[in-house]
């Protein structure tokens, strides 16, 4: 008799698959707390963000971009209510809108080199990447979208913006300010903001 055999079904049960791997492995997130890995965020509101968007604006006015746009990136909104990380990005694309793009080059490599500079233009990058994923700063005047089922057995998406001209403009500025940012901070910066658990 082979020792297959020999096994009845009680002990070829499935008893092992709810053994927690996890638990016996020392370097495991169940073993530790994971919030000590980051120091905590504070907690922003509505009204803090309304406050430093008309800081940021008056140092638009009075010809100060960088100081405007790093007023902006040093105070991500990490933790806060939708509607202030929504106000938050609304300020970050005026400020991104008003800057010349000769001037975008010279201002990223003012930022990168100072103290810092490396983890705002991370800020930077997931702001435009948040921007991207909305469609710019009119994002109101997008249709719902539909699926409609096609006769290959594919869906078809549809819905598009009422105005293609301001959604376009508003991604050709973030994909502007993209390219300028890796070419100032190097594609890692592209790694960081993907692997950052912190979303804004």
């Amino acid at each position: 008799m082979s020792i297959i055999q020999q096994h009845t079904s009680a002990t070829l049960g499935d008893a092992w698959r709810t053994i927690n791997i996890d638990a016996l492995t020392e370097d495991s997130s169940l073993n530790f707390d994971t919030s000590t890995l980051s120091p905590p965020q504070p907690e922003i509101s509505e009204a803090e963000v309304r406050q430093l968007s008309g800081q940021v604006r008056q140092l638009l006015r009075g010809g100060d971009a960088e100081g405007a746009l790093r007023g902006c990136l040093e105070t991500p909104v990490y933790n806060g209510t939708d509607a202030a990380k929504e106000a938050h990005l609304q300020v970050i694309l005026e400020v991104l809108q008003s800057i010349k793009a000769s001037e975008m080059t010279p201002l990223l490599k003012s930022i990168y080199g100072s103290q810092g500079g490396s983890e705002c233009l991370d800020v930077l990058m997931k702001y435009i990447y948040k921007g991207m994923a909305i469609g710019g700063p009119n994002s109101s005047t997008k249709a719902p979208s539909r699926m409609t089922p096609q006769s290959t057995g594919f869906s078809q998406i549809s819905g598009r913006p009422v105005s293609n001209e301001p959604a376009g403009a508003a991604m050709s500025v973030l994909l502007s300010w993209h390219e300028k940012v890796v070419e100032v901070a190097g594609q890692g910066c592209i790694g960081r903001v993907m692997t950052d658990w912190r979303r804004v």
